[in-house]
């Protein structure tokens, strides 16, 4: 191999159900992971149900007003206590199986004869609880017994990306509506997706739209190959549209020094967050097989956006299109992980260099002690 190029990955990474089911224990299920937007639940007893890693996870508001997060598991006999995706429930969860019932803050609170046990304790025997915090108005939760630091798995991104966590503060997500949702069943490993994302070489190819509002992503180098740099949109651009024509007044605590720029963020593992100056596009990743990922997409909005109506369709087909034109390439190279082909890996080019260190970073994850 030339000094130019940097080896990835073998194929096997990316189609072995072993080494998924190890991603699944040692990352998933290990690392912070964004479950949901907070503002999905925003009455007591609405819930959601999000699979992360090899476990469901019931994401509830009890009503004091907060939120919950519990293993979807029935203390009884395991029976999973929400089919639903999403719902809500006057006062508490019932198992459906043996109708033991638990209060929305997870404690058990009756069951068939309970009374006739009275040394049961209902808060040991209560949902089996799971870590949560909200940030940027999404609930992230942390399965691992002891978390790691959230602010050292999380708010880092932010901070290797921008230089800087106040980089962020100007756009003031937690304070954004969504305007509009898409989800993406991608026929494809998520490595490949995160792979894509975070670089710009494809670009010329793939994203004429994208590269027309932004011309410098047609060089090859994505925004987050530079620590602090934001992508400059073209002279003739008025706003991050699929035409490049105006879109929204600019968040209003926005510095002016990132008008007019597209900044884009990785957060391991399973988090993309796109800023612009009139608002921000935010992807989840939920892997499920070694061949299959769904990505919840957000646009998110000033309030003022969405509670009046405005019409958000042509900055979110600008990114629509840029996430279809990317899943498309990635579940074209799902097939060819498993060719004879691309069994020793393929290369990196320079400008794909910071991908070699996410591979670097995956691999310490996998070979990591338990």
């Amino acid at each position: 191999m030339t000094g130019s190029l940097i080896s990835t990955l073998e194929g096997r990474y990316y189609t072995d159900p072993a080494i998924f089911a190890r991603e699944q224990a040692r990352i998933f299920e290990q690392m912070w992971f964004c479950a949901v937007k907070s503002d999905d639940l925003p009455n007591a007893g609405d819930f959601r149900t999000v699979q992360v890693g090899r476990e469901s996870v019931l994401i509830a508001r009890d009503r004091k007003g907060g939120l919950n997060a519990f293993l979807n598991v029935c203390r009884h006999r395991g029976a999973r206590i929400c089919v639903d995706e999403a719902g809500s429930v006057k006062r508490a969860f019932q198992c459906p199986y043996h109708a033991w019932t638990y209060a929305l803050d997870g404690n058990l609170i009756a069951a068939p004869n309970l009374t006739s046990m009275p040394d049961v304790d209902r808060v040991a025997y209560g949902l089996t609880k799971v870590h949560l915090r909200e940030w940027l108005g999404y609930v992230w939760v942390n399965l691992a017994e002891d978390p790691p630091s959230f602010e050292d798995d999380v708010l880092s991104a932010v901070t290797e990306r921008l230089g800087s966590l106040e980089g962020i503060d100007g756009y003031e997500i937690d304070q954004l509506s969504v305007g509009k949702r898409i989800v993406y069943d991608v026929k494809a490993n998520w490595k490949l997706i995160i792979e894509n994302f975070m670089e710009c070489y494809h670009c010329a190819t793939i994203h004429p739209e994208l590269t027309e509002v932004l011309p410098e992503f047609a060089d090859g180098y994505a925004a987050q190959y530079y620590v602090g740099h934001g992508a400059e949109f073209g002279d003739e651009i008025r706003g991050f549209t699929v035409d490049g024509s105006e879109g929204f007044e600019k968040l209003s605590a926005l510095e002016e020094e990132r008008d007019r720029k597209y900044y884009a963020i990785t957060v391991k593992p399973q988090v993309f967050i796109n800023l612009v100056p009139d608002h921000v596009i935010l992807h989840r990743m939920y892997p499920l097989a070694a061949d299959r990922t769904i990505v919840e997409c957000d646009w998110l909005y000033a309030k003022e956006v969405v509670d009046t109506g405005r019409d958000v369709s042509r900055s979110v087909e600008l990114f629509h299109r840029v996430n279809e034109q990317d899943f498309e390439a990635c579940e074209r190279c799902q097939p060819a992980m498993s060719s004879r082909a691309y069994a020793q890996g393929g290369v990196l080019v320079p400008s794909e260099h910071h991908i070699g260190g996410f591979h670097a970073w995956l691999v310490q994850k996998l070979e990591s002690a338990d």
